[in-house]
């Protein structure tokens, strides 16, 4: 069934809202580049109208906080099969392309613009060019979604091919357009969480976290009362929702090392609604006496969310373990497939002391 919204003005009495049309998808591409946040906060876009060695344009181009990178294709008037065969394929050239010509497409974007420096300057960390590799996102975006594409685009998303579908309907306001917008498929679902796409191997039941430091949350604090969090929009924190009471976590302190493993207690909460345990009583994090600043952005969408841990292990940021050759992702919570994954924890058991 295709996908479809409905609006209400609320006043003394609720008003439907009638559908409008945008004159051409095209200007939905021009929103889209001057207020990328309709489509998510935490991307960066890059380039746009982008000529690929196989004749063909990619509307969109966006980084995520990790590097891996988002194909965004505007279905406009296209059939199903044409916009999905299209953006399969962008996909296939993005795959063998260098970190210089990704380079010269975000001149073309942003005259001038220095990738590295300005992907540095929005997320904190430096931009890896071995992301480039990665098991990209892929985005139709439609003003109408038809059962065809939803039918393809879940069947593509349940075997794994990271591919999503975001609708855009538009209503007519007194005298205003106004703008709704819905994922097909959850985008916990479809984010990447293990960024390599040679990830072939076997899942050993291990979870990997990286827990960000700074004025908004402490480690001390996590190994204290026993958590983990994550703030800073939805791509840092709903990640935190694939962890489960009974899963185990290594938790790896970006620039420092790995620096805890531990046993979850329970699913992921928002601040708010976080409670630790002080002189043996249930006390909400909002009330303890604690370095970090986890009242920050509360109640929006950027707001810390929580995740209980029962500490088998921990050691201060100084003291954390960092080798050559340990797994490392920006993801807050990964569940990786690959061989270096199977070396980092194997490694952190001896050097932690803690068994199968």
């Amino acid at each position: 069934m295709p996908i479809h919204q409905t609006l209400w003005r609320l006043t003394d009495t609720a008003e439907r809202l009638p559908t409008a049309q945008l004159q051409t998808e095209k200007q939905l591409e021009d929103f889209i580049v001057a207020q990328p946040d309709m489509l998510d906060s935490n991307w960066m876009l890059i380039g746009q109208q982008i000529h690929t060695d196989f004749k063909g344009i990619i509307d969109l181009l966006a980084l995520q906080p990790d590097g891996t990178p988002v194909i965004i294709e505007l279905k406009r008037d296209k059939t199903p099969r044409d916009v999905l065969a299209q953006t399969l394929d962008y996909a296939s050239w993005l795959e063998e392309l260098e970190a210089s010509r990704l380079q010269r497409i975000y001149e073309e974007f942003v005259p001038g613009g220095n990738l590295a420096a300005d992907f540095q300057a929005r997320f904190g960390s430096a931009f890896d060019e071995d992301a480039l590799e990665n098991d990209h996102l892929m985005v139709i975006v439609a003003s109408e979604l038809d059962s065809s594409t939803e039918r393809i685009v879940k069947y593509l998303a349940k075997r794994g091919i990271n591919i999503n579908a975001l609708f855009f309907q538009v209503f007519q306001g007194d005298d205003e357009l106004l703008l709704s917008r819905s994922w097909f498929v959850n985008p916990s679902t479809t984010q990447v969480t293990v960024s390599s796409n040679k990830q072939t191997g076997a899942w050993n039941g291990e979870f990997y976290v990286s827990y960000g430091v700074d004025s908004s949350q402490r480690w001390e604090d996590a190994r204290k009362y026993g958590f983990i969090t994550a703030s800073g929009g939805p791509w840092y924190t709903r990640t935190l929702g694939m962890l489960e009471a009974g899963d185990r976590v290594w938790v790896s302190i970006p620039g420092a090392g790995y620096a805890g493993v531990g046993i979850a207690q329970g699913p992921a909460v928002p601040v708010e609604d976080f409670t630790v345990e002080v002189a043996s009583k249930a006390t909400p994090i909002l009330k303890v006496n604690v370095e970090g600043n986890y009242a920050e952005s509360l109640n929006t969408d950027d707001r810390a969310w929580f995740v209980p841990i029962d500490w088998l292990h921990t050691v201060a940021e100084k003291n954390a373990i960092r080798e050559v050759g340990f797994f490392g992702n920006q993801n807050t919570v990964a569940k990786p497939k690959v061989e270096k994954w199977e070396h980092t924890v194997k490694t952190l058991k001896q050097r932690f002391g803690v068994s199968d």
